[in-house]
């Protein structure tokens, strides 16, 4: 095939195809034809991406990883890890030799030592219907041939990022029809850029214009980084209805970045692009007046008038580095903090002896306060824990390990608050298989479930106490439950339940001491250290970037420290809201104004703390507790499933009885050597994983809780399987293929072999 399919110069791309050279560079084409000011450049048409993909058998690979389950079923954190694979496989995979040299010639034609901009020009994106802006990647300050063709296939890649297939799949299309090309142009690097509307999109019918501007590069406006300078200017008299200055660390913001003609040559260019297009154009541009560059021209989207348009939720689900550095100073020094000592306050609060005005209060403040940090999750710890995320892509682009989750070993050894519990826990169930005495006492209490109900906590702290080892243990107990159990749980206290926590002391205490020793110390000493992997990182970076590396290492290891303990700092709050309401909801129990079976929750702290300021009000009646019955597996008729194949999260191979695990009603349940199955484990019951032989989760992804915890202690884990709590049922015996993701019911395939040569002899 002609050189020309690969690659065509901007010059001469006005009468290509658009589904060939995309939208973005279809548009600069046809404005450079006609005088546009536009920086030169060149396109990468779709046909070299698609050679590409047929070379390296990219499409195979990539429906296998996009077709586990019907694309509205992953969950986004099951996307971003088939999005890292796929862009590990870009990254490894070579360029067609045709292809590669039609790029390096091209990059030649423009300056090897010229600064590049290597953007996505996807086919359907920048129509007036939807906007694909910022979705894809974009290079800036590319010097070189080789660096330019690292950036094409990266840009390739962004077509698979995670942003990019929820965006798809929130507009209805299909990703495996997608298709991109690439559009490199020299660098323009002025003083001052920004973007313009030719008319408010916020307003179908608007007369006025929007400008907005920054000091420098145009993509710190769009990826939200620099606050801009904001003008509403009317559209046929030019002159400004509205001005509105950015707000900028450092910047003195006397005069505004543009002048009035400045403001009226933009309206200028405006009318001409929607003059030459015959639409309402929105154009990113840098440089003032006759020094300006037409960097992108689309139609204003109709869907950014749409306000359940989720794109601008997608994109801060991977916030960049700076946004990362922001948000890590915050969060650790700020919201972590505050959170840590809120929990501390209210627990120290007596609510028990509030009377019950005070208390109606107390509710009131504290649910204010458990949706204030819900919503501070939602809009601050989530996006922060994409500082993993961040690192994984980052390592893996210098690097180009075989293995895309290699990265995870820089993070061994953060300390994080589960890790704390769990050793803490496994200190108490080592003072418990010392000493027989206690060991025998604690039996005797859980089988008498003993604890729950008024007065229980005394009757099981006395009868323990009275024991040689008793009272130590008690101590570390209670100081341990403080620490770390005082946490929501399926809307109970745990800390309120001590005897399924007892169960698991003493199924921790029932493993030999060997086992656990030669388990963790043969986990630990596998694969490279985290020291050998940032050696490797380093080295790959060069010496110019360590500083940079450095950064992105730190802030992926805050992420992770901080990805749990927000969790189990949020659920402390509203552990104790239920604390305040269990109060109330006795004291309303007693007066016969709350029915006796009621189901106390925070979605009842309205209506009980209501109540509780209205001491001669209307009874208040509210669902029941109901037990969490197991469901029985499907068809013993002969339609159950022989496997079910998830995603392959920890490797490894184990055999075990199931126990389901839905809610706290089962934490007690749980026994050494059960396989652990469960819709997704939560950082309250990460306890429970030392115990397991395997982990299977409904809920997939590489870096959640399960699948982290399982790695670190080399036990199999398999997530991402469909409803995988309806289809097992507890004592089933199942088999765990951590290397394929795959379970099957009953032992491995190999012992049924070995059965059968047996019987067979």
């Amino acid at each position: 095939m002609d050189s020309d399919a690969w690659v065509i110069p901007l010059a001469e791309a006005a009468t290509v195809d658009q589904q060939q050279i995309g939208g973005k560079a279809a548009h600069l084409a046809r404005l450079h034809q006609t005088g546009f000011p536009v920086a030169p450049g060149c396109c990468i048409t779709v046909a070299a991406y698609e050679r590409f993909l047929q070379a390296n058998q990219l499409p195979l690979m990539i429906q296998m990883e996009l077709g586990r389950k019907p694309l509205e079923d992953l969950r986004w954190e099951e996307l971003w890890d088939s999005a890292l694979r796929i862009r590990n496989r870009f990254a490894e995979a070579q360029l067609p030799g045709q292809v590669e040299h039609a790029i390096r010639r091209a990059v030649r034609d423009l300056g090897s030592r010229t600064p590049l901009a290597v953007r996505s020009s996807a086919p359907g994106e920048d129509s007036a219907n939807r906007s694909f802006a910022g979705l894809h990647e974009s290079f800036l300050h590319v010097v070189g041939e080789d660096d330019v063709v690292e950036s094409v296939r990266l840009v390739w890649a962004s077509l698979w990022s995670d942003a990019a297939l929820l965006y798809r799949q929130e507009l209805a299309l299909n990703p495996l029809h997608s298709r991109m090309a690439v559009l490199i142009q020299e660098m323009r690097i002025e003083d001052c850029s920004g973007v313009a509307f030719g008319r408010d999109p916020r307003m179908e019918d608007s007369e006025n214009a929007v400008v907005e501007a920054v000091p420098g590069p145009c993509c710190e406006l769009v990826d939200g980084s620099v606050d801009p300078d904001r003008w509403l200017v009317h559209r046929a008299s030019r002159q400004v209805v509205r001005f509105t200055p950015g707000r900028r660390d450092g910047d003195p913001q006397n005069e505004p970045l543009l002048a009035q003609h400045d403001l009226e040559s933009l309206l200028a260019l405006l009318d001409r692009v929607e003059a030459h297009f015959g639409w309402c154009p929105d154009i990113e541009w840098t440089g003032r007046s006759d020094r300006s560059t037409v960097l992108q021209a689309r139609p204003i989207t109709r869907g950014r008038l749409d306000p359940n348009d989720k794109r601008p939720w997608y994109l801060t689900l991977r916030p960049d580095q700076r946004r990362l550095r922001q948000l890590g100073q915050l969060v650790a020094e700020q919201l972590i903090p505050e959170l840590r000592e809120l929990g501390d306050r209210l627990a120290a609060e007596p609510v028990e002896q509030m009377t019950d005005s005070e208390l109606a209060d107390c509710i009131e403040a504290r649910l204010a306060q458990l949706n204030r940090w819900k919503q501070i999750y939602w809009d601050d710890f989530i996006p922060f824990a994409h500082g993993v995320r961040y690192l994984g892509v980052y390592y893996n682009d210098a690097v180009h390990p075989e293995d895309p989750y290699e990265f995870v070993g820089l993070l061994r050894g953060v300390a994080m608050l589960a890790g704390q519990r769990n050793r803490s826990l496994q200190a108490l169930a080592d003072q418990v298989r010392e000493s027989q005495e206690l060991r025998n006492a604690i039996q005797q209490i859980v089988l008498e479930q003993s604890v729950p109900g008024e007065g229980a906590n005394d009757r099981w702290v006395d009868r323990l106490s009275s024991l040689a080892e008793g009272d130590r243990f008690v101590k570390a107990f209670q100081s341990f439950a403080r620490q770390f159990m005082d946490v929501a749980f399926g809307g109970h206290r745990l800390i309120d339940e001590p005897t399924p926590l007892l169960q698991n002391i003493l199924e921790l205490a029932s493993r030999s001491a060997a086992t656990r020793g030669t388990k963790e110390g043969q986990q630990s000493q596998e694969g490279p250290t985290a020291g050998d992997l940032e050696q490797r990182l380093l080295a790959a970076v060069g010496t110019d970037r360590h500083d940079e590396a450095r950064e992105v290492l730190r802030l992926a290891r805050l992420s992770w420290q901080l990805r749990d303990d927000d969790n189990l700092l949020v659920a402390r709050v509203e552990s104790q809201l239920l604390r305040a309401l269990h109060v109330a909801g006795t004291r309303l129990k007693t007066s016969g104004r709350l029915n006796a079976d009621a189901k106390i929750t925070a979605d009842a702290a309205e209506r009980i703390g209501a109540a509780m300021s209205e001491p001669n009000g209307q009874p208040v009646l509210l669902p029941t507790t109901e037990e969490v019955t197991s469901h029985p597996m499907r068809a013993s008729s002969g339609d159950s499933p022989r496997q079910l194949v998830g995603q392959p999260a920890a490797q490894g191979l184990a055999s075990g009885n199931v126990r389901l695990v839905r809610g706290p009603q089962d934490l007690g349940r749980f026994q050494a050597g059960e396989v652990l199955v469960c819709d997704a484990i939560q950082p309250m019951m990460t306890h429970l994983v030392p115990l397991a032989s395997a982990v299977i989760e409904r809920r997939g992804g590489m870096l959640i809780h399960g699948a982290i915890i399982a790695r670190e202690l080399g036990i199999p884990c398999v997530n991402g399987v469909a409803h995988v709590v309806e289809l097992l049922q507890n004592g089933q015996y199942v088999t765990v293929d951590g290397y394929l993701g795959i379970v099957t019911m009953g032992p491995p395939e190999f012992n049924l072999e070995l059965l059968e040569r047996q019987d067979g002899g």
